[in-house]
C-alpha cells in the first residue's frame, strides 16, 4: 500500500494528499474535491501515514500501518468492518481478531478507532490498492 503522500492534518477532518510543501506549512489537497489549500505550521501539525506504526507483542515490536491496513482488507470476508463509533469493547475485540499481535496494552481504543476511520475512508475512495512492486516481492519471498 502506498501512503507516501498521505497525511493526517490536525484540526482539519479527514485525510490529505500532500500536493506541495513551503517552509511555513504544506499544500495540501483534499482527496475528495482535488481542492488545494495551504495548511501553515504554525496552526497544524502534519503526519504522514507512512510514518506510523502499531506496536507490537513480537520481536520488531511495531508494524506500519500499511500492513495493518492489508490484513484488515484481507480479514473483510470473516470480520466485516465495525463503526469507528462501536462501543469500546467491540472495537478491542475486533481489531484483536484481525490484528491478534497487536500489544493490548500500548495500542489504546482511540488509536483503534483512528485506524479504522482512516481505512474506511481510504477504502471508500479505492486507495488501499497494493503497489505492484509490493505484490511482486511478496510472491518473491513466497517462491524461495
Amino acid at each position: 500500500m502506498n501512503l507516501k503522500d498521505i497525511v493526517s492534518v490536525s484540526g482539519m477532518p479527514g485525510l490529505y494528499k500532500m500536493a506541495g510543501n513551503r517552509s511555513n506549512g504544506l499544500i495540501v489537497e483534499d482527496l475528495d474535491t482535488g481542492k488545494r489549500k495551504f495548511a501553515p505550521s504554525r496552526q497544524h501539525q502534519f503526519t504522514p501515514l507512512e510514518s506510523i506504526a502499531i506496536f507490537t507483542t513480537t520481536e520488531e515490536d511495531s508494524i506500519e500501518l500499511g500492513k495493518v491496513f492489508e490484513k484488515i482488507q484481507h480479514g473483510l470476508e470473516q470480520h466485516p468492518l465495525v463503526g469507528a463509533n462501536a462501543s469500546s469493547e467491540e472495537l478491542r475485540a475486533y481489531f484483536t481478531a484481525v490484528f491478534p499481535e497487536h500489544d493490548e496494552d500500548r495500542v489504546k481504543v482511540g488509536d483503534i478507532k483512528k485506524v479504522l476511520k482512516w481505512f474506511s475512508f481510504l477504502q471508500d475512495r479505492d486507495l488501499l490498492v497494493a503497489d505492484e512492486t509490493e505484490t511482486e516481492e511478496e510472491e518473491a519471498k513466497e517462491e524461495e
